[in-house]
C-alpha cells in the first residue's frame, strides 16, 4: 500500500473525491478527511450549513447514505481520536465525520484513520500532531506541511492508502479538483510562510475568506 494525499479549496470538491474513491474499490477504512470549519459550515449537530446533500429524505431531513434506516449522522457522529473507530460499519468514510479541534489548525471536521493518528499524535506531545501523521504515513516533510498549512487556511484534506501498482487510476481520481501543492506552497511563501507551526492562532472566517480570494484566477 502507498499513501496519497491531496488539498482541495472546499468541502464539496473533497467530499466528491472521497466518494469515486470509495466507488473505485477503496474501503473507507483506508481513506481520511480532515476539514477545516473556521467558518462553521458543519455544526456540532451533524448539520452541514453549505452542503446540500443529495441523500437528504426531503420528507424528515434524515441522512441515510447506507440506507439502513438511521441517519448517519447519528451513527457516525463521534469527536477526537475515537473518529477512526466509528468507520467500522457498512457506512461510508463521509458518515462518520466528527468535530475537534488540533493545535494549529484550529476547528476541524475530519473522519478515518489519519485524523485518529493526528489526535494521538497531538495529545502525546508530537510535534504538530497531523505532522507526525503525514510523515509517518510516507507524506514527505515538506509536502506535509504545506497540507497541514492548507487546512490551517481553510482547505481540505483528502489522504488514502492505495495498492502501488493501481496509484496512477487513484491519483487521478484525486487530481480532478485539487489543489497542485507545489503551487500553493510557493503562494504561502510569498507573503513570508515557511513551515506549519502548532502554536500559531488558526485563521479566522473572515482570514480565510480573504485567503480564497487570492487562489481566483483573475479574469481578463
Amino acid at each position: 500500500m502507498i499513501t496519497i494525499s491531496r488539498l482541495y479549496d472546499d468541502y464539496e470538491a473533497a467530499s466528491r473525491a472521497v466518494d469515486e474513491l470509495e466507488r473505485a474499490g477503496i474501503s473507507h477504512d483506508d481513506i481520511s478527511l480532515v476539514a477545516s470549519n473556521a467558518d462553521g459550515w458543519y455544526d456540532k449537530d451533524g448539520t452541514l450549513r453549505r452542503v446540500v446533500d443529495r441523500d437528504r429524505d426531503p420528507v424528515t431531513g434524515r441522512i441515510d447514505r447506507d440506507r439502513d434506516g438511521i441517519d448517519d449522522r447519528t451513527e457516525g457522529a463521534t469527536t477526537g481520536a475515537g473518529i477512526g473507530a466509528a468507520l467500522g460499519g457498512t457506512a461510508g468514510l463521509l458518515a462518520g465525520l466528527g468535530m475537534l479541534a488540533i493545535p494549529g489548525l484550529g476547528p476541524i471536521v475530519a473522519a478515518g484513520w489519519l485524523v485518529s493518528m493526528a489526535a494521538v499524535g497531538a495529545a502525546g506531545g508530537v510535534t504538530g500532531g497531523i505532522i507526525g501523521a503525514l510523515t509517518q504515513s510516507g507524506v514527505s516533510e515538506d509536502e506535509a506541511h504545506a497540507y497541514a498549512e492548507g487546512v490551517r487556511r481553510g482547505g481540505t484534506l483528502v489522504t488514502a492508502r492505495v495498492p502501488d501498482g493501481d496509484q496512477a487510476r487513484y491519483e487521478a481520481i484525486l487530481d480532478r479538483s485539487a489543489v497542485d501543492i507545489r503551487d500553493r506552497a510557493t503562494h504561502y511563501q510569498s507573503s513570508g510562510w515557511n513551515r506549519f507551526d502548532a502554536n500559531a492562532s488558526p485563521y479566522s472566517a473572515e482570514e480565510i475568506r480573504r485567503e480564497r480570494l487570492t487562489y481566483r484566477t483573475p479574469v481578463n
